[in-house]
């Protein structure tokens, strides 16, 4: 019976209970923005929810990268031709979908006052949820890639997260807006591209040019020629 069980590291439940952390970190947080603000106002509320969040998704990140090969390793597709540009290709879509949704860089530094907005415009056309698609296939892509069992726990965590967020997100937005976010609601879809399928939503493709998009397009550009880089790096942490 242990020699069955030896592929299940340590690593799997420390790395899921970090998600678990993260999870109830950044959703508390949100869920505690409309009382905070009142409280300590909405940029000093952006600063401690960055002082949180930037240090646990960190952390996120150095682990998974010096344990992502870690269980048992259930396909290795790494020499199969065109799985490498499939990934980065996926993982160049799941950052399009990640990010420039809501995407306002001055309101995330808290230069400008931090707001709750309503959109309905862009990415926000094929998904109401963007970041969970996003997340989705971003594992996709990694776990093509890297085919552990470690990876399929990193996936369910973030999965489950970011599914989460979306009732969460759903019921704060209903919260605040009402019926404004109720008819909103009515025009778009999780499921993406659904809305525009069943003909409650059109694609204006003239708003996806946005400086958001080509920040994620040079963001990637320079995570392409970093990652090795960076995979070297978080090795000289024991973690």
């Amino acid at each position: 019976m242990p020699m069955m069980t030896e592929w299940l590291t340590p690593s799997h439940g420390i790395m899921f209970g970090l998600l678990v952390g993260f999870a109830i970190a950044h959703s508390g947080l949100a869920a505690l923005r409309p009382r905070a603000e009142k409280y300590i106002g909405p940029r000093l509320y952006r600063v401690l929810f960055a002082l949180v969040s930037i240090p646990f998704a960190t952390t996120l990140i150095i682990y998974f990268i010096n344990h992502r090969y870690d269980g048992l390793q259930l396909w290795n597709l790494q020499g199969t031709p065109g799985i490498q540009a499939t990934v980065w290709i996926l993982s160049a879509i799941s950052f399009l979908f990640l990010y420039p949704a809501t995407f306002n860089l001055l309101e995330i530094a808290a230069v400008q006052k931090p707001q709750v907005h309503l959109y309905e415009t862009g990415i926000i056309r094929v998904t109401r949820h963007p970041q969970m698609v996003g997340q989705i296939i971003w594992c996709v892509a990694h776990a093509l890639w890297l085919g552990t069992s470690f990876m399929l726990v990193t996936c369910a965590g973030l999965i489950l997260h970011h599914l989460f967020g979306v009732w969460h997100g759903d019921r704060r937005l209903t919260l605040r807006y009402g019926a404004a976010f109720e008819a909103v609601k009515a025009r778009t879809s999780v499921i993406p591209f659904l809305a525009i399928l069943q003909g409650r939503q059109s694609l204006k493709l003239q708003e996806f040019l946005r400086p958001a998009y080509v920040g994620v397009a040079i963001f990637v550009g320079i995570l392409w020629w970093v990652h090795p880089l960076m995979i070297r790096a978080t090795s000289n942490v024991a973690w």
